[in-house]
């Protein structure tokens, strides 16, 4: 195990890229980590992703050595937002992730394995998800059940499992002709047992790259969702939501264009390092996991 650690550990020292990108994601992950300390919660708060609003002033205020970052419309702590925001970002970017590749893993599996009306019957469905603009379905999905972070995740999640079913279909559909899996099912092996025990362990690869990849799509998608009002409510940290804050602000005001630039770039540099940060690792994850590329 140490050996194989060794390897994958030199492989990305060979890539300035997938360094670039591990060092983004490990920042984002220790502001994360020390958000109570970077961004402490104020006093009377009940909820600890709700950021400090300071008045309701409809103009934002600019950076400044109270407000670090400026504050937003409503003055909402653009800071506080940001530090809080990128807890929020990895819960809504792993949670679909995760979910998406469970979802995909099972119907794909089915249908690579079995075949037949199972194959067929899996993959016309998939095709019908498939046919559908990912962010208008899950649009329609949080429209109905309601605006909320956690019906914006089910949303998404929702609408992201195909492209994993597909991929991992494909690649069970060549592994189960193989001779270790013919000869565990001669030895008694249950479907279970050689699905989840032999084809899949063999199939996932291309999977973890394409879910490295998606959890920045998936941010994206997300703040999409939060820039609508669909996502988080009003205040809650969510870089998607100090986006929508900035939007009668995007062209300053009167006679000085760039008096408010902190209300889009801040958030929207934010996004773009975690995104670019999981897209470089996603590229190593493909070049150091997927065995075809060695």
């Amino acid at each position: 195990m140490s050996s194989e650690l060794a390897t994958l550990l030199r492989r990305v020292k060979k890539n300035p890229l997938s360094l670039l990108g591990l060092g983004l994601i490990s920042f984002f992950i220790l502001i994360a980590i020390l958000a109570p300390a970077l961004a402490p919660v104020p006093p009377n708060s009940r909820d600890s992703y709700l950021i400090p609003q300071t008045g309701y002033s409809s103009d934002p205020v600019r950076p400044s050595r109270e407000h670090i970052f400026g504050t937003t419309e409503q003055q909402y702590d653009m800071y506080y937002g940001i530090i809080w925001g990128t807890r929020t970002a990895f819960k809504v970017g792993v949670t679909v992730v995760l979910t998406s590749l469970a979802i995909g893993i099972i119907l794909g599996g089915l249908a690579g394995f079995y075949g037949r009306w199972i194959d067929e019957a899996l993959m016309r469905f998939t095709d019908i998800i498939l046919a559908f603009p990912h962010i208008v379905l899950a649009v329609v999905i949080v429209a109905v059940l309601g605006p909320s972070l956690k019906n914006v995740m089910i949303a998404i999640a929702l609408v992201s499992w195909p492209s994993y079913a597909r991929l991992l279909r494909g690649d069970v559909l060549s592994i189960k002709e193989r001779e270790f899996v013919l000869a565990a099912r001669a030895l008694g092996a249950t479907d279970f047992r050689i699905l989840f025990r032999h084809v899949i362990p063999n199939a996932i690869y291309p999977l973890l790259v394409l879910a490295s990849l998606d959890i920045g799509n998936i941010v994206i998608y997300a703040a999409a969702l939060s820039f609508l009002g669909l996502g988080a409510p009003m205040g809650y940290a969510d870089w998607g939501q100090l986006i929508s804050l900035s939007r009668n602000w995007i062209l300053g005001s009167s006679g000085n264009p760039f008096e408010y630039w902190h209300t889009v770039l801040i958030p929207g540099g934010t996004i773009f390092l975690f995104v670019l940060g999981w897209n470089l690792l996603g590229d190593a994850f493909r070049d150091i996991l997927d065995p075809r590329q060695k």
